[in-house]
């Protein structure tokens, strides 16, 4: 049983060695190069999981006494092996920023042009900020206005309630002066 589980760790290592040569070609390669590349790696990839599922599987079957020697170095393996994954998905971030910069025709010059539409998009910033102050005055000054006319009706509309009311008792004092006129003569 053992002697599976150190073949497999044979397997392991050599895979693991081309593996990590490769994951530091990959920046370094452009175009149909570097996707085949990036292809064999996740394949070669795979074929290390499938190993290590095999050597958890043999590990199981060891005799209880050197079982922890071998769950030691199985555990070993599975870290390497998270790191490689690591490292590769770091490798092919970088491969697909490069496509990208391919595919949008990204250059040194891009530094300029987002520069220049940065500044560009600070002036029309400022302006629309400049519109939005006036607008934002035009809105209390005509506030102002209507708080001032609303003044000037309450003003009026007192000065009329205060005409009517001394009409009313005008007229109350004509009729009762009347009255009073006509019952002295009768």
């Amino acid at each position: 049983m053992s002697s599976d589980f150190e073949a497999y760790e044979q397997d392991v290592g050599t895979l693991t060695a081309e593996i990590t040569n490769k994951i530091g070609r990959i920046p370094k390669l452009a175009g149909e190069e570097k996707t085949q590349l990036v292809l064999n790696v996740d394949k070669q990839l795979e074929e290390v999981r499938e190993l290590l599922e095999q050597m958890d599987l043999e590990v199981r079957e060891i005799p209880i006494q050197s079982r922890g020697m071998y769950n030691s170095r199985l555990k070993s393996y599975k870290q390497e092996m998270e790191k490689l994954e690591k490292d590769f998905k770091r490798s092919r971030i970088a491969y697909s920023d490069e496509v990208r910069n391919e595919l949008l025709g990204d250059d040194g010059s891009s530094s300029e042009s987002q520069r220049a539409h940065l500044l560009d998009n600070t002036e029309r910033l400022e302006r629309s900020s400049r519109r939005l102050e006036a607008g934002y005055q035009i809105a209390v000054e005509t506030e102002q206005v209507g708080q001032e006319i609303l003044t000037n009706l309450h003003s009026d509309r007192e000065k009329i309630q205060r005409s009517r009311d001394r009409y009313f008792r005008y007229m109350c004092d004509c009729a009762g002066r009347i009255l009073n006129s006509t019952r002295y003569f009768s």
